[in-house]
Parts: structure tokens; sequence; C-alpha cells
């Protein structure tokens, strides 16, 4: 029997809203059968576009749970968590803290995200915070990287956390996979480089055994195999992640131009597009949509908030394949045992 799974969709999150959240979902709800939705958010918003795509997927799998306020984009985390208890993000979350649903998928404001879940689901044991992580394209497939930008500072014990955290993870994701390479980003892979947090965190990694870390990478490396798992602060891990789409976005532009600019050039383009529509499937960021905020007792995915249809069905399918994997569960299974360790020890 197929896992029945419930997903919470913040429909009112992002820069776009309803009219892209809720056929990006309903997408999903047509490919996958086990999928069933919690539309939060205005009904007053949300039925129209129920009506205007019924007949294409099953209302029986699609219910709609009322949330009058939301979150802006701008709103100050600490205000959002303190006067917005009604709102789309708040209610969701409220669903996963219920078990009334097993994930939730937001577009909307970070910050206010993070500390709503983090004050509604806790931490794991042994997980002082949170950490956001994402898949990232690579020259052999891809790797993941945490933390994107949840926590500006950490301490060495909170990067050596996520890097047990990013570890499991990817074990979970790619399942029978060996032990992930852990790499801590760094402006060189000398021991003498870094800040004093790095060098400690790096004492830290080296010296834990159930981890297979292979020391310092830069961040020229990291898209060439150096690690499985890259780990660094949110404010490191969100500029690095800002640069790579940017880098990525004026390689799309410069070619685009180039071409036009040249019968020659638009020639070969076209002889060359079955490459060339490879490449661009590995590389759009709409595939790689979808961040995790992994430490929570619960799954909670957080979407780009210019997302598109496309790209807020993949944080869905994102999601939904962490379900399947019950990835908080083998978090809470590691770290308590490492906790455990330490007590006997």
């Amino acid at each position: 029997m197929t896992q029945k799974i419930v997903l919470a969709i913040d429909v009112m999150g992002g820069d776009h809203g309803p009219q892209v959240t809720i056929p990006a979902a309903l997408d999903c709800l047509r490919t996958d059968p086990a999928l069933y939705l919690i539309l939060v958010g205005q009904p007053e918003r949300i039925q129209p576009l129920l009506s205007a795509y019924r007949p294409s997927f099953d209302a029986g799998r699609v219910r709609v749970e009322s949330a009058p306020d939301v979150v802006n984009m701008d709103d100050k985390p600490s205000l959002a968590l303190r006067n917005k208890k009604n709102s789309s993000m708040r209610i969701g979350v409220d669903l996963v803290k219920r078990g009334d649903a097993a994930a939730l998928i937001s577009a909307g404001n970070t910050g206010a995200l993070m500390a709503i879940s983090r004050f509604v689901l806790k931490t794991l044991p042994g997980i002082d915070r949170p950490a956001i992580i994402t898949s990232i394209p690579s020259e052999s497939g891809h790797f993941y990287m945490l933390d994107l930008g949840a926590n500006v500072d950490c301490s060495a014990e909170q990067l050596h956390q996520f890097a047990g955290m990013g570890a499991i993870f990817m074990q979970c994701m790619q399942a029978g996979s060996v032990k992930p390479r852990i790499g801590l980003l760094n402006i060189g892979e000398e021991e003498i480089k870094g800040n004093d947090r790095v060098k400690q965190a790096h004492s830290l990694l080296s010296a834990d055994s159930s981890l297979n870390y292979v020391g310092y990478v830069e961040a020229d490396s990291i898209f060439f195999g150096s690690a499985d798992v890259v780990v660094c602060d949110g404010f490191v891990g969100n500029v690095a992640l800002k640069s790579m789409e940017g880098v990525a976005k004026m390689i799309a532009h410069t070619v685009k131009r180039a071409v036009k600019g040249s019968w020659y050039l638009s020639l070969l383009a076209l002889l060359s597009q079955p490459g060339l529509q490879k490449i661009k499937q590995k590389l759009d960021p709409k595939r790689h949509n979808g961040a995790s905020m992994l430490g929570l007792k619960g799954t909670v995915v957080k979407s780009h908030g210019g997302a598109d249809r496309e790209a807020f069905a993949h944080a869905v399918r994102w999601a939904a394949d962490q379900v399947v994997r019950d990835v908080p569960a083998q978090l809470l299974q590691h770290f308590e045992a490492h906790l455990q360790g330490h007590a006997e020890s």
C-alpha cells in the first residue's frame, strides 16, 4: 500500500501568492497518487482558483485551512511570531506540530518561517539551532550545503552539529550511499587559514570519528567534488549561494546576447541544442528550488520567494521525498545515540 503523504502549503507566501502556489501544488497532486494537500490561507482567494482547476484533480485529496492573516516579506521575525498567530505560515507550522500534516512548504519570509518553526516545533535533542540545507549542482552531480542563512553567527560546536545533520540528511536522501565526505568551507585548505571559530570547528570535526571529515575546502573546489556536504555559517553560506545564482544568471545572459549578435553563433547554438539543453536542465535554479530547515522536530521546506509554478512544485516534491525518507526521525535517532555516547563516556 502506498504511503499517504499529507503536506501543508502556505499558499499566501512568496512574491506571487496563490496564483503560483496553488497551481504548482495541484500539479504535484496529479503526478503523485500518495499526495494529499492542506492549502492554508484566505479561503476567498483559494476557492476561485480551485474552482478554475476542477475537475483536473481529485477534490477529496485537497482541503482548505482558513488563515486570515499573512506574514509579509518585510515583517520582522519577532513581529510575525508575536502578532500573527493566525497567519497562513503559523497555522501551517501548527498543522505539522499536531501531526495533521507531515511537512510545510512556504515561499514566505525566511526569518519569520525559521522563528515560527523553531518556536512551535522546537529543535531535536543535541541541536542548538536549525540550519538551512539544499542540494547544489556540481560537475559530478550535486552536493549539499548548510547553513544557507538561518544563523549569521555560529559557534564551532554548532558548525560541528551542522556537519552531523548534513551527513545524516545526505544518507537519507541518497539511500545506501557511503559515508558522505564533510568539508568545512574556508579561505584556504592550509591548517593556518581561517578565523578562530573555523579553526575550532576544524578541531572538533577532526576528532569526530563518526564523520568522514576531509578538512577545509575552498569555494572554487566545491563544484568539482571536493566534498559531498559543505559546512559553513549562515552568513558565508547565503553570500556563497547568492553568488552562485548571480554567476549562473550572468553566464546565461551573456551567452544569449552573444548568440543573438551573430548568425554563426546562432547556427552553432542550434546544432548544439541537445547538449545545451542538458546543461540548462542541470543548472536551472527551478530544478533545485527548496531548502530544508534541518534540526527541527518536523519537516519545513522554504521555497524561493520569487519561485514560479515549476520551481514551487519542485519544493513540494522535495518536501514529499523527505517525508517518505523520514528525515527528522533519522536525525533524532543519530543525535540521541550521540548524546548517549557522550553521557556514557
